[in-house]
Protein backbone atom coordinates (compact mmCIF):
# COMPACT_ATOMS: atom_id res chain seq x y z
CA UNK A 1 0.00 0.00 0.00
CA UNK A 2 1.38 3.40 -0.95
CA UNK A 3 1.96 5.80 1.93
CA UNK A 4 1.80 3.20 4.69
CA UNK A 5 4.25 1.61 7.09
CA UNK A 6 4.09 -1.24 9.59
CA UNK A 7 3.12 -0.37 13.17
CA UNK A 8 3.92 -3.01 15.77
CA UNK A 9 2.97 -2.63 19.42
CA UNK A 10 4.31 -5.10 21.95
CA UNK A 11 3.68 -5.18 25.71
CA UNK A 12 4.79 -7.73 28.31
CA UNK A 13 1.68 -9.82 27.54
CA UNK A 14 2.67 -10.10 23.88
CA UNK A 15 1.85 -8.46 20.58
CA UNK A 16 -0.98 -5.94 20.93
CA UNK A 17 -1.09 -4.60 17.36
CA UNK A 18 0.49 -5.25 13.97
CA UNK A 19 -1.07 -3.16 11.20
CA UNK A 20 -0.20 -1.13 8.14
CA UNK A 21 -0.96 2.47 9.00
CA UNK A 22 -0.66 5.89 7.40
CA UNK A 23 0.27 8.07 10.37
CA UNK A 24 1.05 7.68 14.07
CA UNK A 25 1.42 10.21 16.88
CA UNK A 26 3.24 8.99 19.99
CA UNK A 27 3.56 10.54 23.46
CA UNK A 28 7.34 11.04 23.51
CA UNK A 29 9.29 11.92 26.65
CA UNK A 30 9.89 15.47 25.37
CA UNK A 31 6.67 15.95 23.39
CA UNK A 32 4.55 14.30 20.73
CA UNK A 33 6.26 12.46 17.89
CA UNK A 34 4.53 12.29 14.51
CA UNK A 35 5.60 9.48 12.18
CA UNK A 36 4.87 9.12 8.45
CA UNK A 37 6.21 6.69 5.85
CA UNK A 38 9.97 7.01 5.21
CA UNK A 39 10.65 8.64 8.59
CA UNK A 40 14.32 8.88 9.57
CA UNK A 41 15.59 6.18 11.93
CA UNK A 42 14.75 7.01 15.54
CA UNK A 43 14.82 5.56 19.03
CA UNK A 44 12.95 7.47 21.75
CA UNK A 45 11.40 7.05 25.17
CA UNK A 46 7.65 7.20 25.64
CA UNK A 47 5.65 8.65 28.51
CA UNK A 48 2.17 7.74 29.72
CA UNK A 49 -0.35 8.92 27.14
CA UNK A 50 -2.40 8.13 24.08
CA UNK A 51 -1.08 6.80 20.77
CA UNK A 52 -3.11 7.99 17.76
CA UNK A 53 -2.73 5.97 14.60
CA UNK A 54 -4.52 6.14 11.26
CA UNK A 55 -5.58 3.08 9.27
CA UNK A 56 -7.59 3.55 6.06
CA UNK A 57 -8.17 7.20 7.04
CA UNK A 58 -9.72 6.20 10.41
CA UNK A 59 -8.08 7.45 13.61
CA UNK A 60 -7.60 4.80 16.29
CA UNK A 61 -6.47 5.33 19.88
CA UNK A 62 -4.42 3.29 22.32
CA UNK A 63 -3.44 4.07 25.91
CA UNK A 64 0.20 3.35 26.76
CA UNK A 65 2.10 3.73 29.99
CA UNK A 66 5.62 4.36 28.85
CA UNK A 67 8.22 2.38 27.00
CA UNK A 68 10.29 2.93 23.88
CA UNK A 69 9.77 3.38 20.16
CA UNK A 70 12.10 2.45 17.33
CA UNK A 71 11.58 3.65 13.77
CA UNK A 72 13.58 1.98 10.99
CA UNK A 73 12.91 0.91 7.39
CA UNK A 74 9.21 1.84 7.48
CA UNK A 75 8.57 -0.18 10.62
CA UNK A 76 7.53 1.54 13.86
CA UNK A 77 8.08 -0.78 16.82
CA UNK A 78 6.54 0.37 20.07
CA UNK A 79 7.69 -1.54 23.16
CA UNK A 80 5.25 -0.47 25.87
CA UNK A 81 4.99 -1.17 29.58
CA UNK A 82 1.23 -1.46 28.98
CA UNK A 83 -0.81 -0.92 25.81
CA UNK A 84 -4.61 -0.98 25.56
CA UNK A 85 -6.60 -0.22 22.41
CA UNK A 86 -9.30 2.32 23.23
CA UNK A 87 -12.13 0.02 22.17
CA UNK A 88 -11.07 -2.62 24.74
CA UNK A 89 -10.82 -0.34 27.79
CA UNK A 90 -13.38 -0.70 30.59
CA UNK A 91 -14.39 2.96 30.98
CA UNK A 92 -16.10 2.46 34.36
CA UNK A 93 -12.95 0.87 35.77
CA UNK A 94 -10.77 3.67 34.38
CA UNK A 95 -13.05 6.34 35.87
CA UNK A 96 -12.94 4.58 39.26
CA UNK A 97 -9.12 4.46 39.09
CA UNK A 98 -9.07 8.20 38.33
CA UNK A 99 -11.27 8.95 41.35
CA UNK A 100 -9.08 6.82 43.64
CA UNK A 101 -5.91 8.56 42.45
CA UNK A 102 -7.45 12.03 42.83
CA UNK A 103 -8.60 11.16 46.35
CA UNK A 104 -5.10 10.01 47.31
CA UNK A 105 -3.57 13.17 45.89
CA UNK A 106 -6.07 15.50 47.59
CA UNK A 107 -5.63 13.84 51.01
CA UNK A 108 -2.00 12.82 51.21
CA UNK A 109 -1.12 10.99 54.37
CA UNK A 110 1.93 9.28 55.71
CA UNK A 111 1.15 6.07 53.82
CA UNK A 112 0.38 7.70 50.43
CA UNK A 113 3.12 7.47 47.81
CA UNK A 114 2.53 10.73 45.90
CA UNK A 115 4.63 9.74 42.89
CA UNK A 116 2.72 6.48 42.54
CA UNK A 117 -0.64 8.28 42.91
CA UNK A 118 0.36 10.84 40.24
CA UNK A 119 1.36 8.02 37.88
CA UNK A 120 -1.93 6.21 38.55
CA UNK A 121 -3.81 9.41 37.71
CA UNK A 122 -1.88 9.87 34.43
CA UNK A 123 -2.57 6.26 33.43
CA UNK A 124 -6.27 6.58 34.26
CA UNK A 125 -6.55 9.81 32.25
CA UNK A 126 -4.85 8.20 29.24
CA UNK A 127 -7.15 5.16 29.45
CA UNK A 128 -10.24 7.40 29.73
CA UNK A 129 -9.12 9.50 26.78
CA UNK A 130 -8.48 6.46 24.58
CA UNK A 131 -11.81 4.88 25.59
CA UNK A 132 -13.77 8.07 24.93
CA UNK A 133 -12.24 8.55 21.51
CA UNK A 134 -9.83 11.30 22.48
CA UNK A 135 -12.47 13.76 23.69
CA UNK A 136 -10.38 14.44 26.81
CA UNK A 137 -6.97 13.89 25.23
CA UNK A 138 -4.07 14.57 27.60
Amino acid sequence: MAGTFKLRVVAPEGQVLREDCEFVVLPGEVGELGILRNHAPLIAGLRVGVVRYTIDSKINLMAVSGGFVEVADNVVSLLAETAEPGDTIDLKRALAAKERAEKRLSHPGGDVDLRRAEMALRKALARISAAEGGAKYH
